[in-house]
């Protein structure tokens, strides 16, 4: 499944969240949303998962309108990862994942929260209710509530924010082989440099609900006359507001 967004923009009152973006995100690809806090990344996001109604625009997922479509048939090909919306707290890891698991409608269930658990290490609290876990385990256990019904389009937003950094690569490597034996199609919204350099084949950068630049990273790095990611998105964040 690919994405693609045209003349995106979404209103709250007299401000401008999302303002008029266009972007393509190509079947088995992972694309960045990169930007300061209330750049339009998790607005953006909230739209494409249908959360949230544009002001105008359209998103079309393999060039159908998610508007004009089954919208529970496209949803239970895509989920949503963040460590930002906490899972119910007082069930347990098992019950949040039975829970979801059924409202996407995943057959043999029982075996594929096995094979989840095994695969994110989660077995050792899986009998824990989830208000009780660490933030790393949380992290851990969002990740597999959103890939409980093996999406085809999976929305990531800052998918290891506050994990040490042993547990952060542990994620990022499991993304990584999780892409590669699936064939999923990941946004990634992070402020996370070297992660977005390590997993993204482009980039978006946002500003002030605008796309101020777009490529791969090492062509937005060489073109900002940066050394890296990191630089060049201060650098970004910092200046004017010349849309690419």
């Amino acid at each position: 499944m690919d994405i693609k967004v045209i003349n995106l923009s979404k209103k709250f009152d007299n401000f401008i969240a999302v303002n008029n973006i266009n972007f393509i995100l190509n079947k088995n690809k992972t694309l960045g949303i990169l930007g300061p806090n209330g750049c339009g990344k998790t607005t953006s996001i909230g739209m494409m998962l249908g959360l949230i109604t544009p002001t105008s625009g359209e998103i079309l997922i393999d060039n159908k309108n998610i508007n004009e479509v089954n919208r529970d048939d496209l949803l239970s090909r895509m989920n949503f990862a963040s460590p930002y919306i906490e899972l119910p707290k007082k069930l347990t890891v098992r019950q949040n994942l039975e829970v979801y698991g059924r409202l996407y409608g995943v057959k043999i269930l029982k075996d594929r929260i096995t094979e989840i658990s095994e695969d994110l290490n989660l077995n050792s609290f899986l009998d824990k209710k989830t208000g009780e876990l660490s933030s790393g385990q949380k992290n851990r256990v969002s990740l597999a509530k959103s890939l409980i019904n093996k999406p085809e389009i999976l929305f990531l937003d800052e998918p290891t924010a506050s994990l040490d950094p042993d547990i952060g690569d542990f994620v990022r490597n499991y993304i990584e082989s999780y892409k590669i034996k699936n064939n999923v199609t990941i946004l990634l919204a992070s402020h996370n440099m070297n992660e977005v350099e390590r997993l993204c084949d482009t980039v978006i950068m946002m500003k002030k609900g605008k796309i101020v630049d777009r490529g791969t990273c090492k062509d937005i790095i060489n073109r900002h006359g940066r050394d890296n990611l990191e630089d060049t998105f201060l650098k970004i964040a910092r200046s004017g507001n010349e849309v690419a």
